[in-house]
């Protein structure tokens, strides 16, 4: 090996310590080798550099930072790994320790001693703030709505759960890596749409009746009416959106079909016109559906009123000057998810599914659409286009960008358009990176104080359409300012002001693609008039075929 790669490889070494550290602390009751990968994965989304430091396993190279990971055994015999806090991370290990897993805080006193930035005034409101579930962990909007759909078919044991879920979304369900300790504490955290029910053979999960029956009597929208004699086909059984050789063969007969000349046109052209057969090989132009969204923008959520304090979820980060959150609100979530189970129940049939598809011309920058990813479909926004094969989206309920197969896109329904986009593009208020930029461990701390919690938010205001507001863990005995643990573990300077955010500044398709609320007519959509858009196509398609006889005849 030559100097320069033992440099690199020390120097990535030095890294993963900090890396590695900074996961075991957030982890109060330690973690597994497994697990430790898992984390890993999750937060950093590459692997553990194993083969790159020459080491075959995970635990072999654990055993080579004795001063960053404690090695322990559980009661059971597992192996269980276990942050060695030093001078930098003594705080944050406190803190941690001191954290509750399951009883709720009943008081907030000891918030001013976590913080002296905020007024008294401030502070009291924090105090009588009651988060809807602190100290409990939440499950993204997507896993609840798998488990939900899961049981909509029918009640299922409990004992069958993980082999189900297996066979229909194709992993394994981690609970525990959003932050719960067992299924029955995800359940619990559920009661409000899943029952557990004790009967002979087991607990079996039920969905209570309100949503199951949504979901069983949801009807096709009107402008489906057409294709109602259509096969009810399982969500589940959704045939794929990618072209296969049966799709591809059925599609190329469809077009064959439709660009035959219907006898009756011919009929009525007459006899001449059949001689004359290049009028009956016009391209055919696919059909945009009348509700389809075509030039249309998802409107944002209200602004939230200064020094107000919301239950937050974050849902997507880039650094502490770019994230997006959720907020807190049983109304807010229902409505996402309802809406994820129409557009699922919709798009899933193959006949209506085939109706959005967009053509080439709709495939360009700033097209509201959806696309479909691992069976369930999310409202995105194209941000770029970078091949013939795909395109770069914006998930405007999230906040993250991804590439996806353009096959994936379909038009949004107009129904679709009503809900506000609800990711909330939001930068931690009164913060700047030491460096000038957020170091790799800074971003990997904050991730980790905001993974899969209900935190509380203190808005303090907006600057150029981003949040800038401050964040807090209120599950801990002592309630944990996100801003100060940043400066305290030398991440961070607090500067008393926000400093607009660079990465913002440098790409912020919230701006882009989401308009303000209230500065334009989405907040009262009015679907069109799919009868006088019928009516007025009708009447082109008259007009041009009048024009077509004129000029042969």
């Amino acid at each position: 090996m030559s100097g320069l790669e033992a440099l690199k490889q020390a120097q990535l070494m030095e890294v993963l310590k900090k890396e590695v550290r900074a996961m075991l602390i957030a982890a109060k009751a330690g973690l597994t080798p497994e697990q430790l990968e898992e984390q890993y994965m999750a937060m950093v989304c590459k692997p553990l550099p194993l083969r790159d430091l020459g080491f075959q396993s995970t635990l072999e190279l654990v055993t080579q930072m004795p001063e960053v990971v404690q090695i322990c055994s559980s009661k059971n015999g597992a192996l269980i790994l276990k942050a060695i806090a030093d001078d930098s991370t003594k705080g944050i290990a406190k803190l941690v320790a001191n954290q509750k897993v399951k009883t709720r805080k009943a008081s907030k006193k000891t918030a001013t001693k976590a913080n002296s930035a905020f007024t008294t005034k401030n502070l009291r409101s924090l105090q009588s703030f009651q988060p809807l579930s602190a100290g409990t962990p939440v499950l993204p909007a997507v896993v609840k709505a798998e488990l939900q759909d899961l049981l909509s078919s029918s009640p299922l044991l409990l004992a069958d759960l993980d082999k189900a879920f297996l066979r229909r979304f194709g992993r394994v369900f981690q609970y525990r890596q959003y932050g719960f300790l067992s299924v029955f504490e995800v359940l619990r955290s559920m009661s409000d749409s899943i029952a557990v029910e004790q009967t002979k053979a087991g607990s079996l999960l039920v969905l209570r009746k309100y949503l199951a029956g949504k979901i069983e009597q949801q009807e096709v929208p009107q402008s489906e009416a057409e294709e109602e004699e259509m096969p009810q086909t399982c969500a589940a059984e959704m045939p794929s959106l990618e072209p296969t050789c049966e799709t591809k063969s059925c599609y190329q007969a469809a077009t064959l079909m439709d660009s035959e000349p219907v006898q009756t046109q011919a009929v009525d052209l007459g006899d001449h016109l059949k001689q004359h057969q290049g009028f009956e090989q016009f391209p055919r132009i696919p059909e945009i559906p009348p509700d389809a969204v075509q030039d249309r923008s998802l409107c944002s959520l209200p602004p939230l009123k200064r020094r107000c304090l919301v239950g937050v979820i974050v849902e997507f980060i880039v650094s502490p000057s770019q994230f997006y959150i959720h907020v807190c609100s049983t109304e807010a979530s229902y409505k996402l998810q309802d809406l994820m189970f129409e557009m699922r129940h919709v798009y899933s049939h193959k006949v209506a599914s085939d109706k959005y598809i967009m053509p080439e011309s709709a495939v360009r920058p700033g097209q509201l659409c959806c696309v479909m990813v691992s069976k369930w479909w999310y409202r995105v926004i194209i941000h770029r286009v970078i091949n013939a094969q795909e395109v770069e989206v914006f998930y405007a309920d999230y906040g993250h960008l991804q590439i996806v197969q353009k096959s994936w896109l379909r038009f949004l329904k107009w129904h679709y358009l009503k809900l506000p986009a609800q990711a909330i593009p939001c930068s931690l208020a009164w913060v700047k990176p030491v460096e000038g930029t957020w170091s790799s461990a800074a971003i990997l701390l904050f991730k980790h104080l905001c993974r899969f919690k209900e935190l509380v938010g203190i808005v303090d205001e907006y600057v150029d359409g981003v949040l800038y507001l401050f964040l807090c863990d209120t599950s801990t005995k002592e309630d944990v300012y996100f801003h100060s643990v940043l400066r305290d573990m030398g991440y961070a300077d607090v500067c008393g002001e926000n400093i607009p955010s660079q990465e913002f500044e440098e790409l912020n398709p919230s701006a882009l693609y989401v308009q303000p609320s209230g500065k334009q007519g989405n907040a009262e959509v009015v679907e069109p008039d799919l009868r006088l858009q019928q009516e007025s196509r009708d009447a082109d398609r008259e007009t041009a075929t009048l024009k077509l006889n004129g000029a042969e005849l």
